[in-house]
């Protein structure tokens, strides 16, 4: 029994290489192309309000509100899901994760919320629906 403990943490860093894989082509089926990257930077300040204002919303959902939470916590942190050496996704996870994130909350509370918080101006709300792939 003891002869084979280095198969449990094998098994678990597998399973954890596995799962990292699984997000990888996630994240990369799913980017925006160029331009929409180009659109997310520009518009990261009115994201990052907007996130912040639907996270403290105490009319959403619970659930949504620690999705927010968690995702401003992930923003927060110098450590990325993707190494900034991979081509592509690399520099591009941030706005991936926000954008799938952001479809999922809509979702959930409708886009009419979204254009509630939305602290913005009107076309960068156009180019946010644009980036997440989200109904006008």
């Amino acid at each position: 029994m003891w002869s084979d403990w280095w198969s449990i943490p094998l098994s678990i860093a597998g399973g954890v290489l596995v799962m990292w894989l699984v997000l990888v082509v996630t994240l990369w089926t799913t980017r925006p192309d160029d331009s929409g990257l180009r659109d997310a930077l520009r518009l990261l300040p009115d994201i990052l309000r907007l996130l912040k204002r639907l996270a403290a919303d105490p009319n959403l959902p619970r659930r949504v509100r620690v999705w927010l939470a968690l995702l401003l916590g992930y923003l927060a942190l110098p450590i990325d899901l993707i190494p900034d050496f991979i081509p592509v996704l690399g520099y591009a996870d941030d706005a991936i994760i926000v954008a799938l994130v952001l479809r999922s909350v809509t979702r959930t509370v409708g886009a009419d919320v979204l254009a509630r918080h939305w602290p913005g101006t009107p076309d960068g709300l156009a180019a946010l629906r644009r980036l997440c792939r989200l109904p006008d």
